[in-house]
């Protein structure tokens, strides 16, 4: 079964790569069978999957048995990493002592059978224990609630609140924790041959008082640079919609830098996320700026998919299909992911735990169902492998684990009887535009935060655009078209320098935008 699923990928990888041009996206609906589809699990690390190498073994088989095509393998739950060589520190969980290393295991064995392996990042989860982590250098030990200034990296409610139960965040509007994050990603990338990264927890936390907009939110330095950005001196409220814009953007632009950190590490590296789904869909509640995703986490996965910054949203549709009101929620999604992946790909993900497997088979079938407009997603991904069904408890995990598959595998309409390989990305194997980044800084070494850089093209091709530099001074463009631009900055009163320069971009690279420091003139203007 592994060599036959290897020469499988093998072929439909070279009908991809083939095809880059002329085909339409691999979700597309043409009339004609997918030549590829995702398929995947959930591998969380808090259960028993990676720990071992006989673990490992036993993942790969379940997931070949289920004709599964990759995994997506939790490897930092709160920024300690299931790996050996990565920015993150090992972590404290009772895993195989070292040398054994987690990830390697399972890209090893993984690949060996056909499978894509994604590493599961959190983002913005901290920590979860009274008892701190044994590292030294771990993120809670070192920016958490022992730090003090502009060492504090913990977010915070409104009310002044920090820890939830044991439960520490992250704030993504703290420069220093946004260059940390992404340089851990890329250190798994660099060290380790996975086909992707996953990101989770990459938004603002939950707990909020409403579902209308983010308690969160009021680390010190994050409030402190939207007063600088805004000329603003009061602390904003919760429900402030300009406060709210300024978070989610926040969230954007670490998602920009991760996905252009990624390219320059690795350009054939898949970025996917798990999409957060809460309540009804955009369609039911006025569309996708009032969904919960995007007023109460703060979380613009459908921009993401437009700005071409997301390569695949893994949607966290987990509803329970005995329930009329959260299988409508369920359809309502389904449809909204389908026909909104535009350029790049949305999977489903169904919560296996929470449904029996009868009701999990009817969900496959209606996520891999074309919409309206006959838009299919991309595949499937089942949370979890711990839980393939609610009635573990009952059965043993070993006898639901063997439904599932005679569900999704056996039977002349069993919707993954076949196997099919993952969909190709041919914006990244064989693009047709490049991106732009760049640094702004003072001359004595500190950022130029939320300075405007607009993007004009000074050949045919091309749009103008205009993105903000983040708390470190760093800008992306992604996507951008062949051709010679010109960044021109709006300098802040008070800075002095050259604010114009030119780039040539071209196809599938990064293109360097360089500006001289700058000089910062006191009390100047006032």
């Amino acid at each position: 079964m592994r060599l036959s699923r290897v020469l499988t990928t093998l072929a439909a990888g070279l009908g991809l790569l083939l095809g880059a041009f002329t085909a339409p996206p691999a979700h597309a609906d043409d009339g004609a069978a997918a030549p590829a589809q995702w398929r995947s699990y959930w591998v969380d690390a808090f259960n028993a999957g990676i720990y071992t190498p006989a673990q490992v073994a036993t993942l790969v088989d379940d997931a070949l048995d289920v004709n599964a095509n990759a995994l997506i393998v939790q490897t930092a739950r709160r920024y300690d990493c299931f790996c050996n060589n990565a920015l993150y520190p090992r972590t404290d969980a009772a895993i195989a002592p070292a040398p054994y290393d987690p990830l390697a295991e399972i890209v090893r064995q993984g690949h060996a059978a056909g499978l894509q392996v994604h590493a599961w990042v959190n983002v913005n989860t901290m920590w979860n224990s009274a008892t701190p982590p044994r590292s030294p250098d771990h993120v809670f030990n070192q920016h958490g609630p022992a730090a003090t200034g502009s060492d504090r990296w913990l977010n915070k409610k409104a009310n002044g609140q920090e820890l939830v139960g044991a439960n520490a965040y992250v704030d993504p509007g703290h420069p220093a924790a946004v260059d940390y994050i992404v340089r851990g990603v890329q250190s798994i990338v660099r060290n380790y041959d996975v086909d992707g990264i996953n990101l989770d927890y990459v938004r603002y936390p939950d707990g909020s008082s409403t579902t209308t907009h983010s308690d969160w939110g009021y680390n010190d330095v994050s409030v402190a640079r939207f007063q600088r950005a805004t000329g603003r001196t009061d602390v904003p409220l919760p429900s402030d919609a300009a406060w709210s814009d300024w978070r989610r953007s926040q969230v954007t632009g670490l998602v920009r830098k991760i996905y252009l950190g990624i390219w320059q590490v690795d350009p054939q590296a898949r970025l996917s996320m798990d999409a957060i789904t809460y309540g009804h869909g955009p369609q039911a509640v006025g569309g996708w700026q009032a969904t919960r995703t995007y007023a109460e986490v703060l979380q613009d996965w459908a921009g993401w998919l437009d700005e071409g910054i997301m390569d695949t949203a893994v949607t966290m549709n987990y509803k329970r299909n005995w329930n009329p009101d959260q299988a409508l929620m369920f359809s309502e999604w389904s449809e909204f992911l389908a026909d909104h992946q535009g350029e790049r790909q949305a999977v489903n993900g169904p919560a296996l735990y929470l449904n029996s497997v009868a009701d999990s088979l009817s969900q496959v079938r209606e996520a891999l169902r074309p919409s309206a407009a006959g838009n299919t997603a991309a595949g499937w991904s089942g949370y979890s492998y711990a839980g393939p069904s609610q009635d573990v408890a009952a059965n043993g995990l070993a006898a639901e684990r063997v439904k599932l598959v005679q569900a999704l595998t056996q039977g002349e309409d069993a919707p993954f009887r076949d196997e099919a390989a993952v969909p190709g990305m041919p914006w990244k194997s064989a693009p047709r535009d490049g991106h732009v980044t760049g640094t702004l800084a003072l001359r004595g070494g500190g950022p130029l935060d939320q300075v405007p850089v607009t993007l004009d093209p000074l050949t045919p091709r091309g749009e103008r655009t205009t993105r903000l530099s983040d708390g470190s001074g760093w800008f992306g463009f992604a996507h951008v078209e062949p051709g010679v631009y010109l960044l021109t900055l709006k300098l802040p009163k008070g800075v002095i320098g050259a604010p114009v320069t030119v780039v040539e971009v071209g196809k599938g690279r990064i293109a360097k935008a360089v500006f001289a420091p700058f000089l910062e003139v006191p009390n100047a203007g006032s």
